[in-house]
């Protein structure tokens, strides 16, 4: 019998296999920023042929988390404390934007779900897993956007959290104090619903220039500690 040729849709589910099993890889830091990508090595450890894992990687290199050198490979982008830096003041400008609305949509659902979301954040916070801390940190965050409504800069955000998370979160984020984001998180929404905007705004903002702060001071120590290894 005759072996059944590969359809588009069976391609496109083993790209789509390959893409998110190497955002993992990613998120977990186990590519590093900067690094050659063996995409051979990709293909045998996700078991699947090196096609997909190439489209996978033409996927990342659109969203600007890899890059193609002709003749040579696909790289993971270097770390940059100005990239790193700009991300922080546009996801201070959309979240602050979209707080107004959101707030104009609260109502018991609406609470309920951010609570929901809240809980679940402090909950991860307290646990041994650090990679669900940030996970959850960023659904907090996302849930609070969605409920203003904006489809368009919830995706923008979310796009946003993408470049944090899967470029540099085990090498600097994680240097984010958790109980001062658990307590900024519990002041937001306490501020939410009581309807207080101003209080609201003045507690996001802080808590999203605190965390910009201890991240780009994670981002230094780690710049020096390569300087001074030679790594």
């Amino acid at each position: 019998m005759a072996t059944a040729k590969p359809t588009a849709k069976s391609d496109t589910g083993h790209t789509r296999k390959a893409y998110q099993g190497i955002r993992q890889m990613l998120f977990h830091n186990e590519i590093a920023p900067g690094q050659k990508i063996a995409y051979r090595d990709l293909a045998e450890r996700l078991g699947m042929s090196q096609t997909p894992v190439i489209q996978a990687l033409k996927w990342l290199e659109f969203q600007g988390l890899v890059r193609h050198e002709r003749h040579r490979g696909y790289y993971t982008e270097p770390i940059s404390t100005q990239e790193v830096e700009e991300i922080y003041e546009f996801r201070e400008q959309i979240e602050l934007a979209l707080l107004a609305r959101t707030m104009q949509n609260m109502d018991k659902t609406a609470i309920k779900m951010l609570e929901s979301s809240l809980d679940a954040h402090l909950k991860a916070s307290r646990e041994v897993y650090l990679h669900d801390r940030l996970l959850k940190d960023m659904e907090f965050h996302l849930t609070l956007a969605s409920l203003s409504g904006n489809q368009v800069q919830q995706q923008i955000l979310r796009l946003l959290f993408d470049r944090l998370y899967l470029k540099y979160g085990g090498n600097i984020l994680f240097s984010t104090s958790m109980d001062k984001a658990d307590m900024a998180h519990k002041e937001l929404f306490a501020h939410i619903r009581e309807g207080n905007l101003a209080g609201a705004k003045t507690v996001l903002s802080k808590h999203i220039r605190n965390v910009k702060k201890h991240v780009l001071n994670g981002l230094e120590r780690l710049t020096r500690e390569k300087v001074k290894t030679g790594f």
